[in-house]
């Protein structure tokens, strides 16, 4: 199951009531130094919500290697360093289901669909105000980043969330509020469990 959807929409809240495996996708973030990173428009500040700032193809090996045999070793990210510390196993033992959340899940819907890989796609959205304060507290109360930044990038975030949406649900991720989310995740479960019933 592929998560996405404006930073601050709930994302991660959603993953772990949903009580199934969850591998974050925002701990494949290009490390700070990178030379590769995006910068926003007529600033110097780097775009952290560009998909150029993310390790995509890393994070579609992981992914799929996790479907395959039910574990993957992936970076651990700190957001307020811009930087990876360390790293960890994720193990799902024979669970039929995963979420995989992330900002940037839907640049790889079509890559997970051809891999065979693919249950769901869903692009969380709670409104752009809702959205810009739930973000603004969380990144604070983290130290993600400096206030003037948080700002600056909220502020931008909330004109551009239709947009965001917009572009979400065109790369196939379907749109949707907290309580669809989790009656999808609920059939998409109850499915997989069907299906290995069946295969057994």
């Amino acid at each position: 199951m592929l998560l996405c959807g404006p930073s601050g929409s709930g994302k991660s809240l959603l993953a772990a009531r949903s009580g199934l495996p969850v591998l974050r996708l925002d701990d494949f973030y290009k490390e700070g130094d990178d030379p590769t990173l995006p910068l926003v428009a007529g600033s110097s500040d780097i775009d952290w919500d560009h998909p150029d700032s993310w390790d995509a193809d890393t994070a579609v090996a992981a992914i799929t290697e996790l479907c395959r045999t039910g574990r993957t070793d992936v970076p651990v990210y700190d957001i307020g360093l811009s930087a990876r510390t360390g790293a960890e196993t994720v193990d799902i033992g024979r669970t039929p289901l995963f979420i995989a959340e992330g900002i940037f899940a839907a640049e790889i819907v079509t890559r997970c669909q051809e891999l065979g890989v693919l249950a769901d796609a869903l692009c969380l959205s709670r409104g752009p105000v809702k959205t810009f304060r739930r973000r603004f507290l969380r990144d604070l109360r983290e130290g993600r980043k400096s206030v003037p930044f948080l700002l600056r990038r909220g502020w931008r975030l909330m004109r551009q969330e239709r947009s965001i949406v917009a572009r979400q649900t065109a790369l196939g991720a379907h749109a949707c509020d907290r309580d669809e989310a989790m009656g999808r995740l609920a059939s998409a479960a109850a499915g997989r469990c069907a299906n290995l019933r069946t295969a057994a």
